[in-house]
C-alpha cells in the first residue's frame, strides 16, 4: 500500500479525538507505541450510512439459502455470490477504500460501527424515551401532537406513522423529515461525530445534553440523525455481528478482542493484515479484561439427550461423567488480584462484569480502599504462593439475616450499603461465588481442562465465609439427577442449574455445548395454573408493534384488606405476561375491551382500581394503558413458581409467567386474590417436595460413582501448589522426565535431549516410571520403551514435544498433539487429537516449513466439506441480539420431537401435509411412540369413536413415562401454522 504524507486536516482531527480527558498525544504514544496515523482526514459521516449501513439493510432484507444468489462480481459480471457473501464484501470493500483514502487506523469508524463494544467512551444515560422528549423540545413541538405523541409514546400505533410503531429510530425519521434542518446530507465528519459523542456522554442531565442533540440536528438531516440515535441507543441492527467486522479488519481481531475487550487496541495493534498476532498476544493478561465463556441455551428432547450432547466431544467408556451447577440469579463477575509491594496490604484488585463494565469502584480496589464493599475482606482468601490469579465468577447478595441469596436487583443496593457499614455482620452484603479460575501466577489455564483448572482453584483459594466462596458442584453420571436437582433450585426461587463438561478447556466469548442451562420454564410439569384478572396493557415493538402485545395481571384485595378500607375493586400488580398469546386471542381481547382502556397517567394513576409496586412515586411495571377491573377480563396464567420481587405490589410475582388461556366462564370478582394465591403457593410447593423425594429415592437405588481427582501432568497431588510457586522462569520447571532413547529429527542423542530440558529449568531421571506423573521421551522402540508399552497404561513423549515447546514463538508447554505420541493410552490419545484440526494443523502453536508443505501434501485432494450450518446456534444469536422469532414459521417448532398417530382412514397426502410444516419449523419427526425423546403426539383421525379410541390407545402407551409427551388432535398443528407461535396444548387435547 502507498505511503501518503500527512494532512494537516489528519493532524487536527487527531488532536482533536484523542487528547481527551487531559491526555496527550505523547501519553497515547507511549500507551500504544503501534498507534497508526492516518494520512487524511476521515470521511463524512453520511459516507458511513451510505457505503456500509444502508448496503447492509438491504442485503439484510434478501433471502438466503444454498441457492440464492444476488450479486454478480467480477469484471465479467458473471460469478455469483449469496447474500452472506455479499455482505462480507460489502464490509471488505469498505475496509479497503478507508485503507486507501484516509489511513490504517480504522478506530474512528469502528466505534460508530459496533459501538456497542466501544469501552472508551461512557454511557449516554439516554433511552427512547429521554431521546423523546428532548428532540420534542428540539423540534419545538406540542407533546399532544400527533408527531409529539409519535416521539413520547413511540410504541402506541397512533394515526399517521402506525407502521412504523415500536421502531424509535424510525419514528424519530419520520417527525424529523417533516420539519428538517438540510435536506442534503451534512458536512460532519466521523472525527466531528466522535468529539461530539464524546461532549454527550460527559454531559450530565437534559441541560447539557439538549445542546448537543440540538446541534447535531442542526448539521445533520433526517437519515444521518436516525443512524445517530441508533448508535447511541447501541442497536444498529445492520445484518452482521461485531465478530465479522473485527475479522474482516484483521484475521486476529476477534482473538485479541476476546482477551482485551479493547476495541481501541484491536483497531490500533492490528492496523494492517501483514501483522500476526504472537501466542503470548493471544493468551489473556492481568487487569486486561476479557469475554467470558458462555452457556449453550437448553435446546428441546430429554434431559438424556442434553448429557450426550454435554459429554460428546471427550467422554469415554470409563469417563463420562458431568457436573451439576445451580445457575445463580447474579451478574457475572471477574476477578483480578496481584501482589503488588508498592500497594498498600500488598495486594492490588480489579472486578468487570460480563459487558466490561469496571466495578472496581464498587467492590475494593485494596484491603484499606475506603469504599470497599468486598475487597477489604478477603486478606486470608488467597494462599501465600499465589501471587497473580484471574477468577470467574457470580457476584450475588447474600442476606445473613435469612441466610439465602436475593434477587439479582438488589445487588448494588447491598453493595453500597456494605460500603457505608463495612463491618456490619447482618443483612444484605455482596458475595462472589467463585466457579473457575483461567490465570495463576504468569499462567494461562484456559487450556487444561475444567477439573484440571478446578483442583487448581482448589489449592490456590482459601476463600472467606460468606465474602468469596468456591461455588459447589455435583457430579453426576446418569440423567437421572438433573430433575430432583432442577426441582431443589425451582423451591428456592433459584434460576436453573448449569450442566458442564469437567473435561472441556475454557473458549472465550463462545456459547458452545460444553456448558448448558438448564431453566425450569421447559419443564411442563412444574408450577400450576391460575386465574387472574388484567388491570393494564403494553404496546409491543416489532412485528408486534402497534398494539397491546403483553397484559400486567392483578390480584384482588382479601377480605382483611378490604375491611381496612380498601376498594373491592381495587386489584394489586402480581405479574407480566406476553408469551403464548395467538391472534384470535388478541382479537377476541379487542373485542371485549374495545371503548374500556385508559391511557395511564403518571401523575395522576387510577389508584382507586389499580395499585403498582413501589407505590404512587415509583410505579414500577407502569401499563401504557389500564383498565377497570369489573369491565376487565380473566385469564389463565402457567408458570414455573411464584418468587418475591418489589416490582409488584405485594412483593410478589410469577416467575416465568406464560398465557394459557381466556377464562370466560369466569367474572373479575372470581379471579384469585392474596390469601388464595399464597395457599396455592404452599400446595405447588409440596408437590414439587414430594416430587425431589421421589426422584431421590429412585437415584438413591442407583450405583454410586467414586470420585477419582485428576491431577495436572506433572504436578503431585500433595503438593500440587508446587506447580504454581512464583513465576516460572523456566518452561519445564517443576515437570520430571525420563529420557529413554535419541531423537531421529532432527538428530540429537539421548544426553543432548537431557541437556536441553535441565537447561529450561526440568528434572531428569534414570529411572522409568510410568505413573503419569514423570514425562516418558523416546523416538525409538529400544527394549526399556517396549517393555513399558508391554507392562500397560504407559504415555510415550517423542522428542519433537520437548524441541516444539522451546520453539521459535512458542516457550511455553504446549498441549499434546498426536504427532508428539510415540505412545499413549487411548484417554490422551483422543485429548490430544482435540488439539489439532482434522487436518492435522496445531491449534496452539505455528507449523515449520517443512511441516506446513506435509500437511498441504497430505490433504486429501477433493474439496473442503464444510460443517453444516448450525441452524439452532444462528437462531440463539438472533435471540441474544434481541431478534422476535416468534413469528416466522421456520422455527415454530425447533423445540419439539413429534409423533403421529394416524388413523386407518387417513390419507397419507394429508398426514405428509403436516410432518412437512413441523419439518419445516424446525422440528423433529419420530417413527417410535416409544421414543422417550417425544414431546407432542399428534392424533390424526376422524372426529367421533375412531378418534377417542386412537387417543385413549396412546395414552396407554406413553402413561408411565416420565415427562409425558402433549398429547393433541391435527387442529393444534394447523392452528400453530395459521397463527405463527406455538400454541397451548391443553386447548387442544383429544376429547
Amino acid at each position: 500500500m502507498s505511503k501518503k504524507p500527512r494532512s494537516s486536516e489528519a493532524e487536527d482531527e487527531e488532536r482533536r479525538q484523542y487528547a481527551v480527558g487531559g491526555t496527550t498525544l505523547k501519553e497515547l504514544d507511549a500507551e500504544y507505541p503501534y498507534r497508526p496515523k492516518n494520512h487524511s482526514r476521515t470521511w463524512l459521516f453520511s459516507e458511513l450510512y451510505q457505503s456500509l449501513f444502508d448496503p447492509l439493510n438491504e442485503n439484510k432484507k434478501k433471502p438466503t439459502g444454498p441457492n440464492v444468489h444476488r450479486a454478480k462480481l467480477g469484471p465479467h459480471g458473471s460469478s455469483k455470490i449469496s447474500p452472506h457473501e455479499q455482505r462480507r464484501s460489502i464490509i471488505e470493500q469498505f475496509f479497503s477504500r478507508w485503507r486507501t483514502e484516509v489511513g490504517n487506523d480504522i478506530y474512528p469508524a469502528m466505534r460508530l460501527i459496533i459501538p456497542s463494544q466501544d469501552r472508551d467512551r461512557n454511557v449516554y444515560g439516554l433511552k427512547e424515551n429521554a431521546i423523546g422528549k428532548l428532540f420534542v423540545k428540539i423540534l419545538k413541538i406540542d407533546r399532544n401532537s400527533e408527531d409529539g405523541k409519535a416521539l413520547l409514546r413511540w410504541k402506541d400505533p397512533g394515526q399517521r406513522i402506525s407502521s412504523m410503531a415500536g421502531d424509535f429510530s424510525g419514528r424519530c425519521h419520520e417527525v424529523i423529515s417533516r420539519r428538517p434542518m438540510r435536506m442534503d446530507p451534512g458536512n460532519m465528519t466521523i472525527a466531528d461525530v466522535n468529539e461530539m459523542l464524546d461532549k454527550l456522554s460527559a454531559a450530565s442531565g437534559e441541560k447539557e445534553q439538549l445542546p448537543i442533540l440540538e446541534s447535531f440536528y442542526h448539521q445533520m438531516n433526517a437519515d444521518e440523525l436516525m443512524w445517530l440515535i441508533r448508535i447511541i441507543l447501541k442497536q444498529m441492527k445492520v445484518g452482521a455481528t461485531e465478530k465479522t467486522f473485527l475479522n474482516l479488519w484483521h484475521a486476529d481481531g476477534d482473538t485479541l478482542f476476546n482477551v482485551s475487550s479493547n476495541l481501541r487496541r484491536v483497531c490500533w495493534q492490528l492496523h494492517s493484515p501483514d501483522i500476526d498476532l504472537n501466542g503470548r498476544q493471544s493468551q489473556i493478561e492481568l487487569f486486561q479484561i476479557f469475554q467470558p465463556q458462555l452457556a449453550q441455551f437448553q435446546f428441546s428432547g430429554t434431559f438424556q439427550k442434553m448429557v450426550d450432547v454435554l459429554t460428546r466431544s471427550h467422554r469415554t467408556e470409563t469417563d463420562n461423567d458431568f457436573w451439576i451447577e445451580e445457575k445463580l440469579d447474579g451478574e457475572r463477575m471477574q476477578m483480578h488480584m496481584q501482589r503488588d509491594d508498592t500497594v498498600r496490604g500488598g495486594m492490588r484488585f480489579a472486578y468487570w462484569s460480563r459487558q466490561a463494565k469496571n466495578y472496581t469502584y464498587l467492590y475494593g480496589n485494596g484491603f484499606f480502599d475506603e469504599k470497599s464493599s468486598l475487597t477489604r475482606h478477603l486478606r486470608d482468601a488467597f494462599l501465600p504462593e499465589v501471587n497473580s490469579i484471574i477468577l470467574d465468577g457470580e457476584m450475588v447478595t447474600w442476606d445473613m439475616d435469612i441466610d439465602k441469596i436475593m434477587n439479582f436487583g438488589t445487588l448494588k443496593t447491598a453493595a453500597l450499603a456494605a460500603q457505608k457499614n463495612p463491618f456490619d455482620q447482618t443483612g444484605p452484603r455482596p458475595l462472589y461465588r467463585v466457579f473457575d479460575i483461567l490465570y495463576l501466577n504468569g499462567n494461562d489455564l484456559r487450556q487444561y481442562m475444567l477439573r484440571n483448572r478446578r483442583q487448581a482453584l482448589e489449592k490456590a483459594v482459601n476463600g472467606v465465609h460468606r465474602r468469596l466462596e468456591l461455588h459447589p458442584h455435583e457430579t453426576a453420571t446418569s440423567p437421572e439427577v438433573i430433575e430432583p436437582a432442577l426441582r431443589t433450585v425451582v423451591a428456592n426461587a433459584s434460576e436453573g442449574l448449569v450442566l458442564k463438561d469437567p473435561r472441556s478447556v475454557y473458549t472465550l466469548n463462545s456459547r458452545n455445548d460444553d456448558w448448558i442451562k438448564v431453566k425450569p420454564e421447559y419443564m411442563d410439569d412444574l408450577g400450576e395454573n391460575v386465574d387472574v384478572v388484567v388491570i393494564g396493557g403494553y404496546y409491543g415493538s416489532g412485528h408486534r408493534g402497534g398494539r397491546l402485545s403483553s397484559f400486567l395481571c392483578g390480584l384482588r384485595p382479601t377480605r382483611n384488606d378490604i375491611q381496612a378500607g380498601v376498594n373491592p375493586e381495587t386489584c394489586f400488580s402480581f405479574c407480566k405476561v406476553g408469551g403464548g398469546f395467538k391472534g384470535e386471542d388478541y382479537q377476541q381481547i379487542l373485542e371485549m375491551t374495545e371503548g374500556k382502556w385508559h391511557d395511564w397517567d403518571r401523575k395522576n394513576p387510577p389508584s382507586q382500581y389499580v395499585v403498582l409496586g413501589g407505590g404512587e412515586a415509583k410505579q414500577a411495571e407502569r401499563p401504557d394503558k389500564w383498565i377497570r377491573p369489573s369491565e376487565s377480563f380473566v385469564i389463565s396464567v402457567k408458570a414455573a413458581s411464584a418468587t418475591t420481587s418489589d416490582q409488584f405490589a405485594k412483593l410478589i410475582t410469577l416467575r416465568f409467567p406464560r398465557f394459557k388461556g381466556l377464562r370466560l366462564d369466569r367474572t373479575w370478582d372470581s379471579a384469585l386474590d392474596y390469601d388464595e394465591f399464597v395457599t396455592l403457593r404452599k400446595r405447588m410447593e409440596e408437590a414439587t417436595e414430594g416430587k425431589t423425594m421421589k426422584m431421590e429415592k429412585k437415584r438413591a437405588r442407583a450405583s454410586k460413582r467414586v470420585k477419582k481427582e485428576v491431577v495436572i501432568a506433572g504436578q503431585d497431588k500433595v503438593a500440587a501448589a508446587a506447580m504454581f510457586e512464583g513465576p516460572r522462569s523456566h518452561v519445564f520447571a517443576n515437570l520430571e522426565f525420563c529420557v529413554l532413547s535419541d531423537a531421529t529429527q532432527p538428530r540429537k542423542s539421548k544426553t543432548q535431549i537431557e541437556a536441553l530440558i535441565k537447561d529450561h529449568g526440568g528434572k531428569i531421571s534414570q529411572r522409568a516410571v510410568a505413573d503419569g506423573k514423570m514425562i516418558l521421551v523416546a523416538d525409538k522402540k529400544v527394549v526399556k520403551v517396549a517393555s513399558l508399552i508391554k507392562a500397560g497404561e504407559a504415555d510415550i513423549v517423542r522428542p519433537k514435544w520437548v524441541f516444539d515447546c522451546l520453539g521459535e514463538g512458542n516457550n511455553f508447554v504446549l498441549p499434546y498433539e498426536p504427532a508428539h505420541l510415540l505412545h499413549a493410552t487411548d484417554r490422551l490419545r483422543d485429548w490430544a487429537g482435540e488439539n489439532v484440526d482434522e487436518f492435522g494443523d496445531s491449534y496452539a502453536r505455528n507449523l515449520s516449513a517443512k511441516e506446513f508443505k506435509d500437511l498441504l501434501m497430505d490433504m486429501p485432494k477433493k474439496e473442503i466439506d464444510y460443517e453444516p450450518f448450525d441452524k439452532q446456534l444462528f437462531v440463539t444469536q438472533l435471540e441474544e441480539r434481541g431478534h422476535d422469532l416468534g413469528n416466522l414459521k421456520c422455527h415454530l417448532f425447533r423445540r419439539s420431537v413429534v409423533f403421529f398417530a394416524v388413523g386407518e382412514s387417513i390419507s397419507p397426502i394429508r398426514v405428509l401435509k403436516f410432518k412437512n410444516w413441523v419439518r419445516f419449523g424446525g422440528g423433529i419427526i419420530s417413527e417410535d411412540l416409544d421414543d422417550i425423546s417425544v414431546t407432542h403426539v399428534v392424533v390424526v383421525g376422524t372426529d367421533g369413536p375412531s378418534e377417542r379410541e386412537l387417543s385413549a390407545e396412546v395414552r396407554a402407551t406413553i402413561s408411565k413415562r416420565t415427562p409425558i409427551p402433549r398429547v393433541v388432535t391435527q387442529l393444534w398443528l394447523e392452528e400453530c401454522w395459521k397463527e405463527s407461535t406455538l400454541l397451548d396444548e391443553e386447548r387442544y387435547a383429544p376429547a
